[in-house]
Parts: structure tokens; C-alpha cells; sequence
């Protein structure tokens, strides 16, 4: 697939990145530079490359909740899908989507995570797809739970999935994070209320298909992510 480079990256509007180090999450202190980047011109090696990054990033399965045949994750079962777009809200093809998430207990698998909640030995969270040439991607995963964060002034993270998103080239990468509609813990959660602008907090939150849509196997959920421009989806 070829794909047309871009040319030109409009700056990132007021108000679309979060306001960091956040209050309360001792991460965004050891994570934040003190320093502003610096500015250095765009030359054709940022603009264009790593062009076909799949090649070297190959798609793995989209389906986390069936990990062994016969066996199912623990949880409500979703579907979550979208499209990636640039910021003219052309579809993106051949991007590398990457996702993980938290398990229905609200534990991670991986050993930084300790804490006493019960892992899944059919749920390991992470799994890349590339998209099509529309843009389009898919996972089918289960619903995460939520986990508190361990600060004295205790709060707890909304379920809610990280996604990474590598378009056609090193200035389109994304990380950022999904939120379901109408949780009630979404108002208390300081990463997504870090974001100064409201309606690029409401650009995070997922949209439920209706039952009658989907079926009875599971529920969906859409989300698009769109790299740059006005309507960019949020980093997170």
C-alpha cells in the first residue's frame, strides 16, 4: 500500500493537552518534563517516516477475550471499534493501533501491579491491529474494572482502555485513553478532568451502540481517534 505524505502539520490548538502534572497522580511528576519542548523545523524525515511502520510493528490478534479456544475472559464482553483519521478527517489506512486495559477485577497484568485484586489466567489486556483502507479498526475485549489510586487522598480510575496510535509518520503517534459513557466515576477521574477544554474531555468518551445493533453476545462501543487538527482526540 502507498501512502501519500503528508504536507503540513497544523499547530495543536489551545487547550487539547492536558494540564500536567496532575494533582494528586505522583506519575505525572516523574513524567513531566520541567522544561517546554523545544522547537525544531519539520524536515522530510519527521513528515514521512517511519513509513509502513506495520511491517516492523505485525498486527497480533484483535480478539483479547479468547486468548485459548474454548476458554473466555472473565467480564462483560465489548466490542470497541472506530476509524482513524487525520485532522482533514481523511481515513488513515495501514496505522498501528495498539491497545491495553486493565481486567474486569481493575488489575493490569503485568508485575508492576500488585495490588489485591484477582488476575485473569485467560486475559493478558494488550493486543495491535493495523487499520484498513479506510481506517478502520477493531478489538473484542471485556469491560475493565476500576482500580483505586494509591494516594492519600484516595480516588479511583473509571474504567477506561489506553490506546496508542501510529499513523504515517513519527509526528502522528497518539497515546491517550478511552472512557465509557454516563460512569459516574468519569467526573472524579484527574487524568480526564485534566484537560482544560471540555470538549476535548467529551472527545474521550465512547459511544454505546444500541443493543438492537449488536446483538446478545456482547455490548459495542465507537470510538474514533482523530491524530491532529482542531477535532485531534486528546493525548492521555
Amino acid at each position: 500500500m502507498t501512502l501519500d505524505a503528508p504536507d503540513r502539520f497544523d499547530p495543536l490548538p489551545a487547550g487539547l493537552d492536558p494540564a500536567v502534572p496532575v494533582p494528586g497522580y505522583p506519575n505525572t511528576w516523574t513524567h513531566t518534563p520541567s522544561q517546554p519542548a523545544i522547537r525544531r523545523p519539520t524536515t522530510r524525515t519527521e513528515a514521512t517516516g517511519p513509513l509502513d511502520l506495520w511491517r516492523k510493528l505485525p498486527p497480533d490478534s484483535g480478539d483479547l477475550a479468547r486468548l485459548t479456544p474454548g476458554r473466555i475472559a472473565q467480564g462483560q464482553l465489548i466490542h470497541v471499534a472506530g476509524r482513524i483519521l487525520d485532522e482533514d478527517s481523511r481515513p488513515v489506512p495501514g496505522a498501528v493501533v495498539e491497545l491495553w486495559q486493565a481486567n474486569a477485577a481493575g488489575r493490569y497484568f503485568h508485575p508492576i501491579d500488585q495490588r489485591d485484586a484477582p488476575l485473569d489466567p485467560d486475559f493478558v489486556g494488550n493486543g495491535r491491529v493495523r487499520t484498513d483502507g479506510e481506517g478502520r479498526y477493531a478489538f473484542f475485549t471485556i469491560k475493565p474494572g476500576a482500580y483505586p489510586v494509591p494516594v492519600p487522598d484516595t480516588w479511583w480510575r473509571p474504567p477506561h482502555i489506553h490506546f496508542s496510535v501510529l499513523g504515517p509518520s513519527s509526528l502522528s503517534r497518539l497515546v491517550t485513553q478511552m472512557y465509557f459513557p454516563g460512569d459516574p466515576m468519569n467526573g472524579w477521574d484527574r487524568i480526564l478532568n485534566s484537560m482544560p477544554d471540555e470538549s476535548s474531555r467529551r472527545r474521550l468518551i465512547s459511544t454505546q451502540l444500541h443493543p438492537a445493533e449488536v446483538g446478545t453476545t456482547h455490548l459495542a462501543f465507537a470510538f474514533d481517534i482523530v491524530l491532529r487538527g482542531r477535532h485531534a482526540t486528546p493525548p492521555a
